[in-house]
C-alpha cells in the first residue's frame, strides 16, 4: 500500500488564486431531509452511520441494480473527462472503490491513486483496501497539499456534501494547473413520467430487493435515502454555476439516458501558484 506523508494541516496553505470565501456562500446540495435527520448539523452523523453499517453489502446490490451504471460506464465517463495513463488521481468519496477501480485501469498504476472518504465501513469493504492509499477526509476538507494531482473524480457523492462551494474550492486547490474534474451523479429526469419511473424503481423496487437479500436492515433505508436525496438535490445548472464560480473552465454536463450526469471541468493551464 502506498503511504502519503502529508498532514491535514498542510492543506490550509493557499497561494492559488481561488475565489475568496465571502463570494462563495454556503451551498448545500439539498435542504435537510427531516425523515432521516432533524437538521443540517445531523446530516454527517446520519451518513457516517449508515455507510459504515451497510458498506459490506453495497457493491453486491449496486452491481445488480445500477441501471447500467456499471464498471464499463464509469470507465468511459472518466475517459470522456480526460483521464489518461500516468495521471495522478484523487478519488473523493471513495466508498468501496467502484470509480477508483476503473480509474486505475486507465492510469495503469494503483500507486497514482489516492482515495478520500470518511467511512471506515465502506473503505474496509473495498477490494482495493490495502492496495491503494486511502485517507480519512471529505470533499470540503481534503488532507492533501495544493496542486497535488492531475485529476479529481467523485462518483455519486455530490448529494452527501455539506457545502458545494467549499468542496469545489478544495478541488481547485488540490488540482494542478490544467487539471481535470469528473463528478458522476444521478440527477432527476426532466419529464414527470421519467421522474415517476425512477422514483418507483429507486424508492420502492430497490429497497424491497435490498430488504430481501441484505443482512443489514439499514441497507434498504440507504437506497430509499438515495432517491430522496436525488429528488431534493440542486439542479444541474446550479451545480455547473458553482463549479465555474470556484475558478474552473470548460464546465459542462454530459447526460446519459436522461439521468446519469457527468459534470466535467478543468483548471486553466496558466493557473497562478
Amino acid at each position: 500500500m502506498n503511504h502519503d506523508n502529508t498532514t491535514v494541516g498542510e492543506h490550509h496553505e493557499r497561494s492559488k488564486s481561488i475565489p475568496i470565501e465571502q463570494d462563495n456562500p454556503v451551498l448545500v446540495p439539498h435542504p435537510p431531509i427531516t425523515k432521516y435527520y432533524a437538521n443540517e448539523s445531523e446530516r454527517a452523523e446520519f451518513l457516517q452511520g449508515i455507510f459504515d453499517e451497510t458498506g459490506s453489502e453495497y457493491d453486491r446490490i449496486e452491481s445488480i441494480l445500477a441501471l447500467g451504471s456499471g464498471s464499463w460506464y464509469r470507465r468511459q465517463a472518466l475517459l470522456r473527462a480526460g483521464l489518461k495513463p500516468g495521471m495522478k488521481v484523487v478519488d473523493v468519496g471513495f466508498g468501496t472503490g467502484l470509480v477508483a477501480k476503473e480509474a486505475i485501469k486507465v492510469i495503469e498504476d494503483a500507486d497514482l491513486l489516492i482515495g478520500i472518504d470518511p467511512s471506515a465501513g465502506m473503505i474496509k469493504a473495498s477490494p482495493l483496501h490495502g492496495q491503494v492509499t486511502i485517507l480519512d477526509g471529505r470533499a470540503e476538507e481534503i488532507p492533501l497539499p495544493e496542486s497535488s494531482c492531475d485529476f479529481i473524480s467523485m462518483g455519486y457523492a455530490l448529494r452527501h456534501i455539506s457545502d458545494l462551494n467549499k468542496a469545489f474550492r478544495e478541488f481547485h486547490r488540490v488540482l494542478k494547473p490544467d487539471g481535470r474534474l469528473c463528478i458522476l451523479e444521478i440527477t432527476k429526469p426532466r419529464s414527470f413520467f421519467s421522474i415517476w419511473l425512477l422514483k418507483v424503481y429507486m424508492r420502492v423496487i430497490v429497497p424491497i430487493f435490498a430488504r430481501m437479500v441484505a443482512k443489514n436492515k439499514r441497507t434498504s433505508l440507504l437506497w430509499r435515502y438515495y432517491w430522496d436525496s436525488i429528488e431534493a438535490c440542486a439542479n444541474p445548472a446550479e451545480i455547473i454555476e458553482a463549479i465555474k464560480h470556484a475558478g474552473f473552465i470548460e464546465v459542462n454536463q454530459h447526460l446519459i439516458f436522461g439521468i446519469f450526469s457527468e459534470f466535467q471541468a478543468k483548471l486553466p493551464q496558466n493557473e497562478a501558484v
